[in-house]
């Protein structure tokens, strides 16, 4: 497709760059200096990413594995989402002490908690490795071709001088038609500083997210902590405040639609490159067995977290878990629909082959793989699901692990340590009984939706929800999965380690336990029937999709190909900006805390809002924290182009000073994963002024505040 028919199909203004007209996630150390310029920033391309000085990438964190956070004080204060940090603010919480419900600000920093597991990794440098990982790989095919690549990046990683808290992740780009090494530095003293009731950190909770017009202020605080050399060390009394390399100044000066900014951080997955059939596929039938599935585990937790606070306590960090992709994927339909993201992928393939005839043959081969997958890509949807969101099957899973890892000799005291305080973990946010009917309701369903060739024997009963429900409720009753009753004199749920002192009965017992049994059942049928055909069918998609994406980047000379997202450091720019997704509808892209109180509904788990926030905004104490509006700011959004994993990342303005807090994207644009049209596409930031004003005059922590540098 030609730049011209793409501005028409994009209805793109004149004065975006070409970039905007697809998005682009872009490696740091290949940025397009001049383009981002063009669209107004102030900085060089050295400023953001440099491993000879400090620079903005030694401000930038990748926050426990997912999120992104960045450091915003020279004593290491972290910033990240709300939602980042929410299992740490449930970890410390109980019921007589609701840190979710109250909120938590250290008043100084020997309050700060520690978080045992929590890390945050640094990006110390980033080189393309193309030609030492794909050596001797030309005329290699599956799995021979897995397994050299697998040996040159050991033979590269080996060959690397690294500090013993540094590591190196060797990761493929374009679908494994290059590759780049990533030298990681790892902290692991990580402390809790400073979070916002739920009903400011998570102010409009499921009804909200993913949407625009958005009041939230989702942000929490962490502190990195060091040893007494500045470096990475376990989580110790005598550690110090880690003092960075690079802190980002903080800026509270009021934004003007159409400003440039640029986003920062970790994206984790996108699949920008996929051909036409397999986003018909994904919008047509996998996403919406997935949305299946998860609304019926919502309702059904939903009922008793309302009826419940200590349930709603235990469920909520995995509520909103599984919520979050749910409604994701609604939007995700909805907008590839609105977008008409199939019928422009078709037209891009058309223009490829006119340029090269090629591509019709390796585009003919993706179809026919992609049609005979179809059913056991429903199935491994369904099943895959099923299973992650049952949580009695899923912990029966584990168990199945486990006894065969003992069985195969692999079980030695360590990793039976790992085990036993998995499990642990589990219990101590699960309930039975709660579960019993959330595991009938999906099994009702899976029997229902699932094709007769891929059910276990007997299925055919569980299609009947009302007598599933106690059916599964009976097992549950019957169960020492469930921790109903008991094994070696114990219940797993509250003494794995009695239940686990005679290896042999435990193992015999699980054998016979009716969820170990149904486990097993649906499992021994899902890997007969659709796991091998799916899988073998995926390797030669993903081969094929390998030399498409190679096709793609060596017809269209016109097109700026960016890597998809694999939870490596990016940088995405554009602008602030509004938007109208609907016929009549448009957003603008500032929202105030006079939206906050017009949503206000008392006492309401999503919309309720603290006294003392109210009282601010009756006041009008806003500080130097409010806009030319007179208002608070608390929202904005962008044309940047981001996914999950960015939450938490900077949004940074023209001179590279914090603006605002990315942590979402507007609803009719989810689709970007996929299809980014920058006509929907709109990444959802807090505003810095919003979290200052949150800091300072709600939680009266003005000492966090003394530590920035703000920029007025």
């Amino acid at each position: 497709m030609t730049k011209k028919i793409l501005l028409s199909v994009f209805l793109l203004p004149a004065a975006m760059a070409f970039a905007q007209q697809y998005g682009g996630m872009w490696i740091p150390t290949e940025l397009n200096e001049k383009e981002m310029k063009d669209l107004g920033m102030k900085i060089s391309a050295k400023d953001i990413f440099n491993t000879q000085k400090a620079s903005i990438k030694d401000a930038v964190v990748q926050f426990n594995g997912g999120c992104t956070a960045e450091i915003i004080s020279p004593k290491g204060l972290l910033l990240t989402n709300h939602h980042c940090g929410y299992g740490q603010i449930q970890a410390h919480s109980t019921v007589q002490n609701d840190l979710l419900s109250n909120g938590f600000w250290a008043k100084n920093m020997t309050g700060e908690l520690p978080n045992p597991g929590v890390t945050v990794d640094f990006i110390v440098d980033i080189k393309e490795v193309s030609n030492q990982i794909l050596e001797g790989t030309d005329n290699l095919v599956e799995p021979e071709l897995a397994k050299q690549i697998a040996k040159n990046i050991e033979i590269y990683k080996n060959s690397q001088k690294t500090e013993q808290f540094q590591s190196i992740s060797v990761k493929p780009m374009y679908y494994g038609n290059k590759y780049y090494a990533f030298t990681i530095e790892t902290f692991k003293d990580i402390r809790l500083v400073g979070a916002p009731p739920q009903s400011i950190g998570k102010f409009g909770s499921d009804t909200d997210n993913w949407v625009w017009p958005r009041h939230t202020g989702d942000f929490s605080m962490f502190r990195i902590y060091a040893d007494k050399n500045n470096k990475p060390a376990e989580y110790s009394k005598d550690n110090v405040p880690y003092v960075p390399k690079h802190y980002l100044p903080v800026s509270i000066k009021d934004k003007t639609e159409n400003d440039f900014t640029f986003v920062f951080g970790f994206p984790g997955r996108t699949t920008e490159y996929l051909p036409a059939i397999a986003v018909e596929k994904i919008m047509t039938e996998i996403d919406p067995a997935r949305i299946a599935v998860r609304d019926v585990a919502l309702k059904t937790l939903d009922e008793k977290m309302r009826a419940d606070d200590a349930t709603r306590i235990k469920y909520a960090s995995k509520y909103a878990s599984v919520a979050n992709y749910w409604k994701k994927w609604i939007g995700e339909v909805e907008g590839l629909k609105k977008s008409n993201a199939v019928q422009k992928k078709v037209m891009y393939e058309g223009s490829l082959v006119a340029k090269n005839h090629e591509i019709k043959s390796t585009l003919d081969q993706i179809n026919k793989l992609y049609n005979d997958q179809a059913p056991y890509a429903l199935n491994n949807a369904y099943y895959t699901e099923v299973i992650r969101n049952a949580e009695t099957l899923k912990v029966a899973g584990d168990y199945y692990n486990y006894v065969t890892a003992v069985e195969a000799g692999r079980m030695d005291e360590k990793e039976l340590a790992k085990v036993k305080s998995k499990l642990s973990s589990f219990y101590k946010d699960y309930s039975a009984e709660l579960d019993s009917k959330v595991t009938a309701k999906l099994l009702a369903l899976y029997a229902n939706k699932t094709a007769p060739q891929f059910l276990p024997a007997g299925f055919e009963k569980l299609k009947n929800e009302a007598l599933n429900i106690t059916t599964i409720e009976e097992s549950s009753k019957n169960s020492i999965i469930t921790g109903r009753t008991v094994v070696n004199g114990a219940s797993l749920s509250t003494d794995i380690d009695k239940a686990f002192s005679n290896q042999d009965k435990l193992i015999k017992t699980l054998k016979k336990d009716p969820i170990y049994q149904l486990y097993t059942a649906m499992r021994d049928t899902y890997m007969k029937t659709a796991d091998p055909q799916f899988a073998s069918l995926q390797t030669k998609i993903d081969a094929l999709q390998k030399t498409y994406m190679a096709q793609q980047m060596s017809t269209d000379k016109d097109r700026k190909f960016f890597p998809d997202a694999n939870s490596t450091l990016r940088v995405t720019y554009g602008k602030v900006k509004g938007s109208s997704p609907r016929d009549a509808v448009s957003y603008d892209y500032q929202t105030h805390l006079g939206g906050v109180i017009e949503k206000y509904v008392p006492g309401d788990y999503e919309f309720d809002v603290p006294k003392k926030l109210i009282d601010l905004y009756n006041k009008k104490d806003y500080g130097n924290y409010k806009d030319k509006s007179g208002d608070v700011p608390v929202g904005f959004t962008a044309t940047n182009h981001t996914t999950g994993g960015n939450s938490g990342s900077p949004a940074l303005d023209a001179n590279g000073n914090l603006v605002g807090l990315n942590f979402d994207r507007q609803w009719e644009g989810t689709m970007s994963d996929i299809n980014y049209d920058p006509r929907f596409s709109r990444n959802i930031m807090v505003d810095t002024k919003y979290i200052l004003f949150i800091i300072d005059k709600f939680a009266d922590s003005k000492w966090l505040i003394d530590e920035m540098k703000v920029v007025k």
